[in-house]
């Protein structure tokens, strides 16, 4: 027997619990379809940073207002998510890395946000015991932090205790339509009625997109991470340089290198060449490309949409292994970065696959073809600090057929009216 929902969210990240929240706050429960756990790649493998500095400049309005729902939102959902508000900092290792940052501040003044540019002695001050050869900085005070294990999970027990049902396991095979406009999913155990559906599935969006004849460019980057032994306490700021690290309230270290991440190829990578061509050449230092396991793995996806279901069923959970060699590079750069911090180790490691746009900005947009479809994916490594206002304009978008906040830079359409794709956020 088919089911029905009023709305149902596919993918069960950040965005999707998100989602699902701020549906069931208006009294719409609905229905969340995630092919694995809730929150089991990247929205729970990321760094924690919740960062409004650096950003393309259409994202800035969102990060402010997504900003004032972080601070708020432990006594909101009733729940520990280990918020803190302790800055974010970007070092500048020369003067054209520093022309960047002015330019962008700029910016940033146009919208009150307080970032401002440190020097290298201000810097100092800020983190005492820190040892930089940087020339100066980027800094946001009112950036902060939280948890990945924690938030998603709690916001999806908020969504619940108001109604929404999630949904594990259960990965939608495919999105029906009638007459221009969405009628429900097919899933792996059944079908589910519904006239509104937002696709939430990060890494996996593109090829559920495909399957409906959409074209939507995306391709995957493997992020490493680490996290060490208890140290004193050093800095609250999130701090991305040559290293990317926070400090937890334990006193632990999450630390990434901040110089570059992994891009196991696909087909998915050479399919999408082209719209990634000025991405790749800005960013050429910072992605890796490594042919490997993965492209034998997602092949057979390729060649057919029961090909695709069977993938969806047997990568559950996508768990890449980390990279050692940038583990250890980012535990000594740690151990440079703060000499008199005492003997660290790493306690573990692991990866997770950000998913890109070429212009690295995400899609939140309710199609006119076919209607009642809503894309809220490609966040591009922004996913996590973009999460619950992400989620909120997508429940807008499903319940008011327009956002509270302009999200017209971020319209599905952009890939295919001749919009030039070109990133400009300078983190």
């Amino acid at each position: 027997m088919s089911e029905s929902a009023e709305v149902v969210v596919i993918g069960g990240g950040i965005v999707g619990c998100a989602a699902a929240y701020y549906l069931a706050k208006r009294g719409v429960p609905a229905v969340v379809c995630e092919k694995g756990e809730v929150a089991g790649e990247q929205s729970s493998r990321n760094w924690g940073f919740v960062r409004q500095q650096g950003r393309d400049p259409a994202e800035i309005p969102l990060m402010m207002e997504c900003n004032r729902i972080w601070r708020g939102l432990e006594a909101e959902i009733e729940a520990d998510i280990e918020w803190i508000q302790g800055g974010n900092l970007v070092l500048g290792d020369d003067e054209a890395r520093m022309a960047e940052f002015e330019g962008w501040v700029e910016e940033a003044r146009r919208h009150q946000l307080d970032s401002r540019i440190l020097t290298r002695k201000e810097i100092e001050d800020l983190i005492p015991g820190i040892s930089t050869s940087a020339v100066g900085g980027l800094y946001t005070p009112s950036d902060g932090q939280a948890e990945p294990h924690k938030a998603p999970a709690a916001i999806r027990r908020a969504a619940e205790r108001l109604g929404a049902t999630f949904h594990e396991d259960r990965a939608v095979l495919a999105v029906e339509t009638e007459g221009g406009a969405v009628s429900g999913v097919v899933t792996e155990s059944g079908e589910i009625k519904a006239r509104t559906v937002i696709c939430a599935a990060g890494a996996w969006s593109g090829r559920l997109a495909r399957t409906m004849g959409l074209f939507l460019p995306q391709i995957w980057a493997r992020g490493t991470v680490a996290r060490t032994t208890p140290a004193k306490a050093m800095t609250p700021a999130g701090v991305w340089a040559g290293l990317a690290f926070r400090q937890l309230r334990d006193g632990s270290f999450n630390i990434a290198s901040g110089t570059g991440a992994d891009h196991d190829i696909t087909l998915e990578s050479l399919r999408n060449f082209l719209p990634f061509l000025p991405n790749y050449r800005k960013n050429r230092g910072f992605i890796s490309p490594r042919l490997g396991k993965p492209f034998i793995a997602h092949l057979p996806g390729r060649l057919s949409r029961a090909a695709q279901g069977r993938e969806y069923t047997r990568m559950r959970t996508l768990d890449p292994p980390p990279n050692p060699a940038r583990v250890a590079n980012a535990l000594e750069t740690l151990r440079q970065t703060f000499p008199d911090m005492g003997e660290v180790s790493v306690v573990r490691s692991w990866a997770g696959y950000i998913d890109f746009t070429p212009d690295m900005l995400p899609v939140i947009d309710s199609l006119e073809r076919p209607s009642g479809f809503i894309f809220a994916t490609g966040f591009s490594g922004h996913g996590f600090g973009m999460g619950p206002i992400a989620g909120r304009l997508a429940a807008e978008l499903a319940l008011d057929g327009q956002g509270s906040l302009d999200t017209h830079a971020f319209r599905f359409a952009r890939f295919s009216d001749g919009t030039r794709l070109t990133p400009r956020n300078v983190i």
